[in-house]
């Protein structure tokens, strides 16, 4: 089912769900490597390094690099989205650029086409894992069986 011999996807995964999971063993069974970014900045509500190490030990086949920045989102500034694509193609691990994009969010379009890479939008409406980063921040004590032991018990002990 290969399709793309490299894929990413960026994300912050604040804190990472299953439905974060699904998009990427989606993605890695389209991808001979897959690589995901996770985007992290002081002050976050979990530390980027955990997050980072919790995607990684979920998903060993996929290449997990975290992504410190202080950069700002403004999808309408092409100065700022230089400095973004600086800093991806700075933290990107191989000699080829990403051939496909992966996301269930709008953006995706936009960055894809700055890697000159295929946008692949994966459950947008988020059916098959109905929940999102922001739902679990609102209300963690409702969102726990979204969330993989790991990240649970973090979550349990931290934001309960």
């Amino acid at each position: 089912m290969t399709e793309y011999a490299t894929g990413l996807i960026v994300g912050r995964f604040n804190p990472p769900h299953l439905g974060h999971s699904y998009m990427i063993e989606w993605a890695a069974q389209r991808c001979a490597r897959l690589v995901v970014f996770v985007n992290t900045r002081e002050g976050e509500l979990v530390p980027g390094e955990l997050r980072a190490a919790w995607l990684a030990e979920l998903h060993p086949d996929v290449t997990v690099v975290e992504v410190r920045h202080d950069l700002d989102t403004n999808f309408d500034d092409e100065a700022l989205w230089a400095r973004w694509m600086d800093l991806f193609h700075a933290s990107w691990p191989h000699d080829d650029g990403p051939a496909a994009v992966f996301s269930s969010d709008p953006y995706i379009g936009d960055l894809a086409r700055r890697f000159d890479a295929d946008a692949v939008v994966v459950d947008a409406e988020r059916i098959a894992v109905p929940i999102s980063a922001t739902q679990i921040r609102e209300d963690p004590a409702d969102h726990l069986d979204r969330l993989a032991p790991n990240v649970r018990h973090w979550v349990e002990h931290h934001l309960l």
